[in-house]
């Protein structure tokens, strides 16, 4: 037999030996702890803090931009392999259009700006259930 065999260990090691990875994770955690309350906020505090106004307004333009460039890129692309032009890009234009809009609507729902119309149904008695009990008879 190689001498080189000989050498290797039998057993796997121990997961939960001195260099386990559940150690590594404590380790971090502690030291992020320590650093955390030497500065005097917390990793949640700069995760959770808002946008800028201008960060959010550039995240917005970006968005419709984006998606303008994209449709009459595509739209670009379609018309000379098919040699439509202009048609492809013309479609494409307002595909990208109605993309941007969306997505700036999503951007600004998360942002917690978008307007919400939807309306719901007034609870307890109203003129219109006076004097019913639940299956709608009156008495």
């Amino acid at each position: 037999m190689n001498d080189d065999q000989s050498e290797l260990p039998s057993e796997p090691p121990d997961p939960q030996g001195p260099g386990s990875l559940d150690d590594l994770g404590a380790r971090l955690k502690q030291a992020r702890q320590d650093q955390d309350t030497k500065t005097g906020r917390s990793i949640s505090d700069k995760v959770r803090a808002p946008a800028s106004g201008f960060g959010q307004a550039f995240r917005i333009g970006t968005e419709l931009v984006a998606a303008l460039i994209i449709g009459v890129g595509a739209g670009y692309l379609l018309d000379q392999w098919l040699e439509t032009t202009p048609w492809m890009m013309v479609i494409f234009f307002f595909l990208g259009a109605a993309a941007g809009i969306l997505n700036v609507y999503r951007a600004a729902a998360q942002m917690g700006l978008a307007g919400n119309n939807s309306q719901t149904a007034p609870t307890g008695n109203t003129v219109g259930d006076a004097g019913q009990d639940n299956n709608g008879d009156r008495p």
